[in-house]
């Protein structure tokens, strides 16, 4: 595993800046975009071993940059992780303002077509690689009022996945779904009014993981490899299930009766 090259989109915060920091713990050598300057200079003091580029995947040439960026410093790319994403605010879709629905289409879909498209020419090039798609809530068909548009994306990055995966047959590289499952951050528990994010706690503490849980075990899988077309998931329907029956253990992923 040990100086594997690996580009993480998205990785100045929550689970992008986990798989980083993890990926970087394991002899990675890192490199992660981020949308500003601030952002990925604060990602830098935390993981200075990582190089941070300023970079937005919805514009092809920026995904460019980032790419000759890590392949300059480092001579190539073993593997590629789209992990930025967005979820806007919880809403009806007629109640939804009509620039965060462009903006998360822009972000989770468009960028990452944009971004696959550079990378999968780039490794097909070397002859070698593989290309991570971070799936989300609605990647498995699960619904839920307020997330048609982020939900929309996510099932549309898991057909994505899955056609790149048939693309890229036969050229070396390969293609995969990489699902974290439910993880504590600000994109899983923006937008609610005290009274409901007291409410969806009850869940969250059930299902939900941290940060620092689950990306040690992403990052290890991600640098072992997959077959293409595979997918790495966290949070099975197996592993959901058991978590029901035993939800009378308390867990608490917020730290709050740390």
């Amino acid at each position: 595993m040990t100086g594997k090259v690996v580009v993480v989109t998205g990785g100045t915060r929550g689970i992008g800046l986990g798989l980083v920091r993890e990926l970087a713990a394991r002899g990675a050598q890192v490199v992660y975009c981020g949308r500003s300057v601030d952002s990925v200079k604060r990602a830098g003091e935390q993981v200075p071993q990582a190089y941070g580029v300023v970079a937005d995947v919805t514009d092809r040439e920026a995904v460019r940059r980032l790419w000759d960026a890590a392949v300059e410093r480092h001579g190539r790319v073993d593997i590629w992780i789209n992990n930025a994403g967005m979820s806007p605010a919880r809403r009806k879709l007629w109640e939804l303002d009509p620039e965060a629905l462009d903006a998360t289409v822009d972000l989770n879909l468009r960028g990452l077509l944009h971004a696959s498209a550079v990378v999968l020419a780039g490794m097909a090039a070397q002859g070698a690689g593989a290309l991570w798609n971070m799936e989300g809530f609605g990647s498995n068909g699960m619904l839920r009022p307020g997330l048609t548009v982020y939900g929309a994306t996510k099932r549309a990055v898991t057909y994505t996945t899955d056609s790149l995966a048939k693309e890229v047959e036969g050229t070396g590289v390969t293609v995969h779904h990489l699902s974290p499952g439910m993880v504590v951050t600000d994109l899983l528990t923006h937008d609610y009014t005290p009274e409901e994010l007291a409410q969806a706690k009850k869940i969250f503490n059930i299902l939900a993981d941290r940060v620092e849980t689950v990306t040690p075990w992403l990052a290890e899988k991600v640098l072992a490899g997959a077959k293409n077309g595979a997918r790495v998931a966290w949070l099975t329907r197996g592993k959901a299930f058991g978590r029901f029956l035993t939800a009378f253990r308390k867990r608490d992923v917020f730290g709050e009766d740390a």
